[in-house]
């Protein structure tokens, strides 16, 4: 085991820790126990730390310090989702706390693990015990106590790694509701299979990559195995450009397409093209599928399986990195000079809800939502699209604000506030209520109060079997939420919105809004509408197709 931890260290344990993320990815997904389908936080992490290490692979570092502000960099950048969000701060102190080392021993590292926990728990507004936050500031104190005895390097990170695993064991009594699920908190779970993957890379057992399914076996070896090898459901890692026929073409029947050929989907877009992420046995399907709404650009496709084997035979993984530079000039982003004082950014999924926002004066809309958590770079790209010097960003999710909060940091020349709106409809409400002809403190007021009056009813499926807050849920049933609690999971519709209608009585509701989303067809939503008006024939209702993905009906009361 070394004594010191230099650029090339550092870069090849990040790299480890990324091929770790990927093998592990699965298994901490299947920790996740509400409900209702999310963007989960295997693939969140994951998708976070793969910006890290394609910015590592590019270059050489001379110093543990430049290595470490490349990961912080790019992990901001990328982050998506509360846990990766959460994982970019944890190495954003990392790498200021290894500022101006040439190398870091045993001290210096262990007190850059608590820099990390500091900056991460200094950026949450309410840090919940029982999570990650927990696992990595317990882990860390070990990590500087055993430092501080004199001891070195290894006997650091294996103090660290043991307060953590039993940290993380510990979050099913922290947590209510894991404990009733009988599993661990799995953004913990992620933190543990990045520190143990960048030990054993320190200490020579795992190269990256072609030991990723080593790394699995050293950083997992007491969780459930998820074999790469066994487990590639679809073949081809299959990635590419497409130059949209229009600004506002519809990508959400592609979406669906594409999710019914293949998994890992991610679609990215802008006003003049998008970017697709899939695996998938028929890439060639998918291209063709895909150019009815555009002119394909570019393209990579990638053997997962042959990838694989070569890992496990310790060949040289053949790879395409061709992509690279012109990837990079299209993720550079645009930038829009100041004409007005203010403008908007907001995030929402659908063509309807789309269209809707940019009716209502929003400059920019971020595609994503729930499931499909956009990164910061995303956000901050539409941002330096806005022509304003104040930029306000609505993300409409709570898995989204501080993803949107992290932007403020990468920002040049514009000024960033973030309204923390967890719902669209509460987004909507907040734009009614953005005017322009105010200064901003009022603006900021105006558009908070607007959200806080918004009580919002979300329906959708039941994406597993669960026992959740005393509710017996079984897949594919009608789940609706309130105000994000879980109101009730039901066989049949009509008993849904009787139950919606005894939830809303106690608002005394003036105003019903009915959101309905994609393959929900306009009589069904009218029928709906109208049995809300049995319900309240005083209120005002009304029905908008937001198009939206994943929610059958967002129904909003006021």
């Amino acid at each position: 085991m070394r004594d010191m931890i230099n650029a090339a260290a550092f870069k090849e344990s990040i790299l480890c820790a990324y091929a770790a993320l990927q093998a592990n990815m699965q298994v901490i997904n299947d920790l996740n126990v509400f409900p209702v389908p999310d963007g989960d936080t295997g693939t969140n992490m994951g998708l976070t730390m793969e910006k890290a290490a394609v910015e590592l692979r590019k270059g050489e570092f001379t110093t543990v310090t430049a290595a470490a502000d490349c990961v912080a960099s790019a992990l901001l950048r990328a982050a998506r989702g509360n846990s990766g969000v959460i994982l970019s701060l944890l190495f954003r102190g990392i790498s200021r706390k290894l500022k101006g080392l040439h190398e870091a021993d045993a001290k210096s590292f262990a007190a850059a693990l608590q820099e990390g926990v500091n900056a991460a728990y200094k950026a949450v507004m309410k840090p919940a015990e029982g999570t990650i936050l927990t696992v990595s500031r317990l882990a860390a104190e070990a990590a500087v106590k055993t430092a501080n005895d004199e001891a070195g390097l290894e006997k650091t990170f294996e103090a660290a790694i043991a307060a953590g695993d039993e940290a993380l064991a510990d979050t099913l009594n922290l947590n209510p509701v894991l404990k009733k699920a009988g599993v661990v908190d799995a953004g913990g779970m992620g933190y543990m299979v990045i520190l143990k993957a960048m030990f054993a890379s320190l200490r020579g057992e795992v190269f990256a990559p072609q030991d990723q399914m080593r790394i699995e076996e050293v950083v997992n070896n007491d969780a459930p195995k998820y074999d790469a090898r066994e487990n590639i459901t679809f073949a081809f890692d299959t990635v590419y450009v497409v130059r949209k026929k229009t600004p506002d073409v519809d990508l959400e029947p592609l979406r669906a397409y594409l999710g019914g050929i293949g998994d890992s989907l991610v679609i990215s877009d802008d006003d003049e093209i998008f970017k697709v992420h899939v695996h998938t046995d028929i890439p060639g399907d998918a291209l063709n599928e895909s150019q009815k709404y555009g002119t394909l650009e570019i393209a990579k496709i990638e053997n997962m399986v042959i990838q694989a084997n070569q890992n496990a035979a310790g060949e040289k993984v053949i790879s395409t990195d061709d992509l690279d530079d012109i990837e990079k000039e299209l993720e550079e982003p645009e930038y829009a000079a100041p004409e007005k004082q203010f403008g908007a950014v907001v995030v929402a999924a659908g063509e309807g809800m789309q269209r809707l926002f940019r009716e209502l004066g929003a400059d920019r809309v971020v595609t994503g939502g729930q499931t499909m958590n956009p990164s910061t770079d995303d956000i901050l790209r539409e941002i330096n699209k806005t022509p304003a010097e104040t930029v306000f960003v609505l993300p409409n999710n709570k898995n989204i604000i501080m993803a949107a909060e992290q932007t403020a940091e990468l920002v040049k020349d514009k000024r960033v506030i973030v309204i923390p709106t967890k719902t669209v409809p509460q987004g909507i409400s907040a734009l009614l209520n953005f005017n322009i002809d105010e200064n901003e403190e009022p603006i900021v007021s105006a558009m908070k109060e607007a959200a806080a009056n918004v009580h919002t009813a979300m329906i959708t499926y039941a994406a597993r079997d669960s026992d959740f807050d005393g509710h017996d849920i079984h897949a594919g049933e009608y789940l609706a939420l309130l105000d994000g609690a879980l109101l009730g999971s039901y066989a049949d519709e009509k008993t849904l919105i009787d139950e919606l209608g005894g939830a809303f009585g106690k608002y005394a509701p003036e105003l019903i809004t009915v959101y309905y989303g994609e393959g929900v067809k306009a009589e069904a939503a009218e029928a709906t509408a109208a049995a809300l008006t049995d319900l309240f024939p005083d209120a005002e209702l009304s029905v908008v197709d937001g198009g939206q993905p994943v929610y059958y009906y967002m129904i909003s009361v006021e």
